[in-house]
């Protein structure tokens, strides 16, 4: 089994780690590590600290997703979804939130803000070709299938 290593940051010393909430959930909930509450108005970003850093192991990425309760009953969302982290990347894990509700939505301290999937990146390589192979739907693109 490959471990994935978190270091706790002083922001974040007294919250949870990253942790699912049931046994078959994919994602692990991050809390917000803010020191004071922060408003995020309709239409406004902000960036969120988690209050750890993380060692991925080769091959692998975090991917930052919204939470599904947040999204449908106040618009928060992640701007970049799913955001990305690396398995090179040793900075502080950030949430970048955007509020696409109608109303201001306040982060508070411990707020699970949002979730983390871990998913493998495997190894290609990359060639340059002349012709692609044939597939049924070829170069069918946004709504091509169907409504």
């Amino acid at each position: 089994m490959e471990k994935v290593l978190i270091k706790r940051l002083d922001n974040g010393a007294d919250l949870p780690l990253p942790q699912r909430q049931t046994t078959y959930s994919a994602g692990l909930d991050l809390h917000a590590a803010v020191e004071d509450p922060v408003t995020v108005a309709p239409g406004e970003r902000a960036l969120i600290p988690c209050g750890f850093s993380i060692a991925l192991p080769e091959g692998y990425e975090a991917q930052i997703r919204p939470r599904s309760g947040l999204a449908y009953k106040h618009g928060l969302t992640i701007l970049n979804t799913p955001g990305t982290i690396d398995a090179d990347y040793r900075g502080e894990v950030c949430i970048l939130l955007i509020n696409l509700g109608e109303k201001e939505f306040t982060i508070t301290r411990g707020l699970r803000a949002a979730q983390m999937v871990i998913a493998p990146t495997p190894s290609l390589e990359i060639s340059c070709t002349e012709t692609l192979p044939e597939t049924n739907r070829n170069a069918g693109g946004f709504g091509s299938t169907g409504v």
